[in-house]
């Protein structure tokens, strides 16, 4: 039962990225869709977004492509892929704190690959430019904080080979825009993040019962259960570090197995080496001891 919901949550952690594939949008062309209509929709301040198949989509790669053209029919912004999807829901929010409403456009560069979908934040004022743009791995949320300020929660993958991909660890990056630019914010959601107010906390901690723990480390715990305790623990580990609590993080990862720890610890250390360098040097240093 357990496994089940797991990997449920671990399904709909990806669901913008297989919604972004239904061909069913009327403002998105989708390479595999036999027709795709041209679409516009006119914006603010003279600006028109224009959507459809590339001239003679059969002889190239990227069969879709959207653009932005000012009032007098210049393009300020083009982008294509395999499929390309104007956002309308995200269209016409502020992101950046300007007071002024950004276009969204989400696109796709690997053929319905979860690895090369998109979002393509881009402002009109007080010049067209592009503000960002969020590599999609998994689940992204935006919301609004009390002050009307853009929060956005970005679900990450953590450490691969060690379950299926259904169960893939994972853990939230939560960003804020300043000065036009993404700075990492999670620090400031940790305690909300480690609370009975996350779904995602509740359900770890019905799932690591010192039980199941026990039979875990001396592995007599079922295979289908060993997957979401592997989970669980990688992805918890994974959110300590983002939230840069190191110690915590060290503490999640001395509950794997002793047999298997140090391997385990070299490679997670190796998942986090760039942007955590000085952890990944102590996790690398207590895996070799004793």
């Amino acid at each position: 039962m357990h496994r089940a919901i797991l990997w449920l949550i671990c399904l709909f952690c990806l669901t913008p990225t297989v919604r972004a594939q239904w061909p069913k949008d009327k403002n998105a062309c989708y390479y595999e869709r036999k027709e795709n209509a041209p679409y516009k929709k006119k914006l603010w301040h003279g600006y028109e977004v224009s959507l459809g198949p590339v001239p003679n989509p059969e002889g190239v790669e990227y069969r879709c492509t959207v653009a932005i053209y000012n009032s007098t029919g210049r393009v300020v912004f083009r982008t294509s892929g395999f499929n390309v999807v104007f956002d309308e829901e995200q269209t016409g929010k502020d992101f950046d704190g300007d007071g002024k409403p950004e276009v969204v456009f989400r696109t796709d560069t690997g053929g319905g690959n979860y690895c090369c979908w998109s979002y393509i934040i881009y402002s009109l004022s007080p010049k067209p430019h592009k503000l960002f743009e969020i590599n999609v791995e998994g689940r992204v949320v935006f919301e609004t904080d009390e002050n009307r300020n853009m929060v956005i929660w970005k679900r990450t993958a953590g450490l691969a080979g060690y379950t299926s991909m259904a169960a893939q660890p994972f853990a939230e990056k939560i960003l804020r825009v300043r000065e036009g630019k993404l700075v990492d914010a999670t620090s400031e959601f940790c305690p909300r993040i480690f609370s009975n107010e996350d779904e995602d906390y509740r359900i770890a901690t019905a799932l690591l019962t010192p039980e199941k723990l026990e039979q875990f480390q001396r592995g007599a715990i079922p295979e289908g259960d060993k997957e979401e305790i592997v989970s669980v623990l990688l992805s918890r580990a994974l959110q300590h570090v983002f939230c840069r609590q190191f110690e915590e993080a060290l503490s999640e990862l001395n509950l794997w197995p002793d047999a298997s720890r140090s391997d385990m610890k070299a490679n997670f250390a190796s998942s986090v080496q760039e942007e955590y360098p000085e952890f990944a040097a102590k996790l690398r240093e207590s895996a070799v001891k004793k």
